[in-house]
């Protein structure tokens, strides 16, 4: 196995519990700052404030997380809808085994409330788009401002993370962490650049994922889960080839990608978007399975806010770790596979952190309300690499702080859109 490198009145939502009021008019969805809006923002456009469109939503509603109902929904609906589908709510309804019109009222309120941040179908970002993760070392009175720089004015950064450990240990002073990927022709070091000069940065490292082995959310399957637990069978590795699209390929997978807003959760979702793109919805349909077979597209996905508690103070989490080992080189995937199985895992990666990093060559990430919880779930992995004769030469843990969520543009139209708007050669 190998592996490469119209006039209504609109008001903004409360975030969780039930919604207020018999029936009210929503704005329709959240823009990057938090503020309501419709739809998702155009390629490279930041999200527009001005258009309202209302929707009615029943009073009583719940909308936490702790629902009964809302718990069976979001087990299926975070990371269990694989691929495109033509009806993914049904497909939700089915594996729920809760009625299609209650989980599309319930993915409404939830979405409206903010108890849900989006709901999107999801690519395979890595096989569209160049990406890494980056960590950048800042003046610590830049930190605050380069964040809201990366978080509200480049589109193609993703998570961005305030980070920190226990104890000063290598790599500690980098403290801002990001994602970013470019569109394919692009350069990941010359973005870097131009943002390093914005933001006063004084360093920073770039680690492209030479290969995945988990990737899904999952917070509330995961909820209560037991230090240790593990699939029998060994994490999938998940190369990051990058796939050429055609013209019509791209047309498609941009209104595709878009987050949905309240009223176009229901059946039929796809039809609005392929007149957006400008084709019958059959050969809309057609494109989008090709890109499903050609592994393009990840999951259909509800994402949770997840660290911001909701109107009733539920947390979905409090601790987001970044887990780094170091084991010796030729056993990256071994690596790789054994920390994948772990059900706690969201993420787990190959990525090299060089000598900032104390050369440490994978990465995981684990989420919980618990901190000492998180630390017994690292510890159980400890544990198991050692059980399976993987040396670790060093370890260590990068706690995140204050955290943002987007999804990275990789259209390469709204790439040179955006650097001809900011000047960027």
């Amino acid at each position: 196995m190998s592996c490469v490198p119209g006039n209504c009145t609109a008001r903004a939502t409360p975030r969780g519990g039930a919604i207020g009021g018999p029936a009210i008019r929503y704005l329709i969805q959240r823009g990057r700052d938090g503020v309501p809006r419709v739809g998702g923002s155009q390629p490279g456009v930041p999200p527009s404030t001005s258009a309202f469109v209302p929707v009615m939503l029943n009073a009583t509603i719940p909308t936490e997380i702790t629902d009964p109902t809302n718990a069976r929904i979001l087990a299926v609906s975070e990371d269990r809808i694989a691929g495109f589908l033509d009806d993914p709510f049904a497909e939700i309804a089915r594996l729920s085994d809760v009625p299609v019109e209650t989980v599309i009222e319930r993915l409404r309120a939830m979405l409206a409330a903010g108890t849900i941040r989006r709901i999107r179908q999801t690519l395979m970002a890595t096989s569209l788009a160049p990406g890494a993760l980056v960590a950048w070392k800042l003046p610590t009175e830049k930190l605050e401002a380069a964040f809201e720089f990366l978080w509200k004015d480049d589109p193609f950064s993703g998570h961005i993370v305030i980070r920190s450990t226990d104890s000063e240990t290598t790599g500690s002073a980098f403290r801002l962490w990001t994602t970013l990927k470019v569109p394919q022709g692009r350069s990941l070091a010359a973005h870097c650049d131009w943002l390093a000069e914005r933001i006063g940065a004084e360093s920073y490292r770039i680690m492209p994922a030479k290969c995945l082995f988990a990737l899904g959310v999952g917070h509330v399957r995961r909820r209560g889960m037991e230090p240790g637990a593990r699939s029998e069978e060994l994490g999938q590795v998940i190369d990051t080839n990058v796939v050429e699209l055609s013209d019509l390929e791209w047309r498609v997978l941009e209104p595709l990608k878009r987050e949905f807003a309240v009223d176009e959760i229901g059946a039929d979702p796809w039809r609005a978007r392929a007149a957006e793109a400008g084709v019958p919805l059959d050969e809309f349909v057609r494109v989008a399975r090709g890109l499903n077979a050609r592994g393009v597209i990840g999951r259909f996905s509800t994402f949770l806010e997840h660290v911001k508690p909701s109107k009733e103070g539920t947390r979905v989490t409090r601790y987001n770790a970044l887990f780094h080992w170091r084991v010796p080189e030729g056993r990256e995937i071994e690596t790789g596979r054994e920390v994948g199985r772990h059900h706690i895992v969201t993420h787990a990666y190959w990525r090299e952190g060089g000598p900032e990093f104390a050369n440490v060559n994978i990465m995981a990430v684990v989420h919980g309300t618990d901190k000492a919880t998180v630390l017994a779930h690292k510890a159980a992995i400890d544990e198991h690499l050692a059980e399976a004769g993987i040396p670790v030469l060093y370890t260590n843990v990068f706690w995140g702080g204050r955290s943002e969520i987007k999804p990275s543009e990789i259209s390469p139209r709204a790439y040179d859109a955006w650097a001809k708007s900011v000047g960027m050669r």
